[in-house]
């Protein structure tokens, strides 16, 4: 059984929570979910570039969680990119 998952400090709310590519309706899309850590993780790293030991702390977690979280949201919004799937950030 795997541990229970550590409760994650986010304080961002965004007022968007969906992006697509543009003219294509979305019921054609795949979509890629951004989990609300993830996207907390990222706007620690790239909007206030924060280093990654800062950032964690902020959230509440340890730097390798935060490492993994990170490249969890890098990897999904690069193959949303590429691959021309609408994002959608859970609340």
């Amino acid at each position: 059984m795997p541990r229970p998952k550590k409760a994650r400090f986010c304080r961002f709310e965004p007022n968007v929570y969906y992006f697509k590519p543009r003219g294509i309706p979305l019921k054609f899309l795949e979509e890629v979910k951004l989990l609300p850590d993830e996207l907390e993780a990222l706007r620690l790293a790239e909007v206030e570039s924060l280093e990654q030991t800062q950032a964690a702390v902020r959230m509440r977690i340890s730097q390798p969680t935060f490492a993994r979280i990170l490249a969890a949201a890098h990897q999904k919004i690069a193959a949303a990119l590429v691959e021309g799937k609408a994002i959608r950030i859970e609340k």
